[in-house]
């Protein structure tokens, strides 16, 4: 599957099947989140992941009644550590930006969740208040996002998508030219084109990145172990 079937393909999933997530899939996950841009690459987005089940059926009670998010078998509370942003960009840094960058972070996790064969859903309506105390997240933290990830117990109907040439403007908005429509459907054939050209080696990446991925977590575990003892 590559990068652009991914953007294509991806559903809002609400209806999770009864299996645990691999770690090394949620690892995965979580690392592409990790990867997301954010202004001044300060990284200021947290995730909180949240696999207790008593907690998932609670936070879902306050989700405005969203009581199917108690059937997800893993949720990725994305909060935004605003103080941070807000200390190098003032104000704009604390109400933009820092929602900016978990947006890009959230996107990431949900592209990387359907290239690994899972479904999420990105919410944003809930108790935030709950939230905070029931996660004890501090009082300059906030929670921007609640991402439920599980395997798809449902096939969603296929997304239409608004033409291109409708939501495109040149230079100024509201700004079109003719035979946009011709254009962009020719600049579609040509990266369609590359893409195809370039796919075994977007693949073979992938599978190096993966590798080095897995191997660095299962070290991780291991020094875990050690401390353990």
């Amino acid at each position: 599957m590559n990068v652009f079937d991914v953007f294509q393909q991806r559903r809002s999933i609400r209806k999770y099947l009864q299996k645990p997530i691999e770690f090394d899939k949620l690892s995965l996950i979580l690392q592409a989140g990790s990867f997301a841009p954010s202004a001044g690459n300060l990284q200021d987005y947290r995730f909180i992941v949240v696999s207790k089940k008593s907690l998932i059926k609670g936070i879902a009670a306050e989700c405005t009644e969203q009581y199917w998010i108690a059937e997800a078998p893993v949720l990725i509370v994305v909060c935004a550590d605003a103080e941070m942003t807000e200390r190098y960009y003032g104000l704009r840094g604390q109400r933009l930006y820092s929602v900016q960058n978990c947006a890009a972070a959230i996107q990431n996790m949900m592209l990387a969740a359907h290239a690994l064969d899972l479904g999420t859903c990105w919410v944003g309506s809930f108790n935030e208040d709950y939230i905070k105390d029931t996660l004890s997240i501090p009082e300059k933290v906030r929670p921007q996002a609640i991402l439920t990830i599980g395997y798809p117990d449902e096939v969603p109907s296929e997304k239409e998508f608004e033409p291109l040439e409708h939501l495109i403007y040149f230079n100024a908005y509201g700004s079109k030219i003719e035979n946009v429509g011709t254009l962009l459907k020719e600049y579609s054939k040509e990266v369609e084109r590359l893409i195809k050209e370039k796919e075994p080696e977007i693949r073979e990446g992938t599978e190096k990145i993966k590798h080095k991925l897995k191997h660095a977590f299962r070290e991780a575990r291991e020094s875990l172990k050690k401390l353990k003892k």
